[in-house]
């Protein structure tokens, strides 16, 4: 696994900002980690990079503890933090080959990671100069320059403008093909357009972790009805293939299936057999907005 994390734990004070979180990350993957603002992101973020340590728990990176084996960890990661840290009076190249030199790496690689993020037309700017998104360039280049095997990217698109974000999106996915990608965002069209696989954290804790194809095949599906008054929940589930009932407003029920079958005429029937009037009946695909949004609302 290029990401192993058990049971692991984050106190601040006496808030708990991470809460026996486990998941795992295939070599080779595009993960994206979703969550509002404060459900414990960056924290995650910053013990796989060895920047914090947890209060408990254990968090591996190809096959490195981060609480012991810091210095392997830090060789085998890419990092580019939410608050890219960039030196705006020095030039792009000069810039990167400090870095190389504070990696030990040759200076041959600095033409190479120009070239990978598509800085060759800025280079010899200073960073001042450049754009949002050609300092987030330089951050992904400043990333890549040691040739890690997995990347960590925190808020990589934020504050981009649309042309920008679909340039730093392509970035992204190309250098995917080569590495593992764990990717930090509160933004869903992110994960959608970017990632493989999608893992929900709210209030420090996995809510959901999914494949996008998952989605995507419609093998889940939500049905939106509206009674003419108010039922009990625990008397809806008695509907074949349900998963859940949530009563979003009024008289109106989410009723989500775990089948790719249109429940609609099933709803129908249930409610004629049991007397039910049905004011209105519609189908609703289970997307990463839903799901994000049923997972996470208080």
């Amino acid at each position: 696994m290029s990401l192993k994390v058990e049971q692991l734990t984050k106190v601040y004070g006496t808030q708990k900002a991470l809460k026996n979180v486990s998941f795992s990350v295939k070599k080779g993957e595009i993960v994206g980690f979703l969550g509002p603002n404060g459900a414990g992101k960056s924290t995650m973020m910053k013990i796989l990079t060895t920047y914090l340590n947890a209060t408990s728990g254990k968090a591996e990176v190809n096959e490195f503890n981060v609480s012991t084996d810091e210095i392997d960890v830090q060789r085998s990661v890419g990092y580019l933090p939410e608050h890219n840290p960039l030196y705006l009076d020095m030039f792009v190249k000069e810039y990167l080959a400090f870095n190389a030199s504070v990696y030990h790496v040759n200076k041959t690689r600095i033409s190479e990671v120009i070239k990978l993020t598509g800085l060759d037309s800025e280079c010899h700017k200073k960073i001042g100069q450049l754009s949002k998104g050609y300092r987030q360039r330089v951050g992904l280049a400043n990333a890549l320059l040691h040739d890690p095997d997995v990347l960590i990217l925190d808020e990589p698109t934020t504050g981009l403008d649309p042309n920008q974000l679909v340039e730093i999106r392509e970035l992204i996915k190309n250098v995917g093909k080569e590495k593992t990608i764990f990717l930090s965002t509160h933004i869903m069209q992110e994960i959608e357009a970017i990632c493989d696989r999608v893992i929900i954290i709210n209030k420090g804790e996995i809510v959901a972790d999914k494949k996008l194809s998952e989605l995507k095949d419609d093998k889940e599906q939500i049905i939106v009805v509206e009674f003419d008054y108010r039922v009990e929940e625990a008397f809806l589930k008695q509907l074949p293939k349900v998963k859940s009932v949530v009563n979003t407003s009024g008289f109106v029920y989410e009723l989500s299936f775990s089948t790719s079958e249109d429940m609609r005429s099933k709803v129908f029937d249930f409610a004629h057999d049991n007397e039910l009037k049905i004011l209105q009946l519609n189908k609703k695909n289970q997307s990463l907005e839903n799901l994000f949004r049923e997972l996470t609302k208080d």
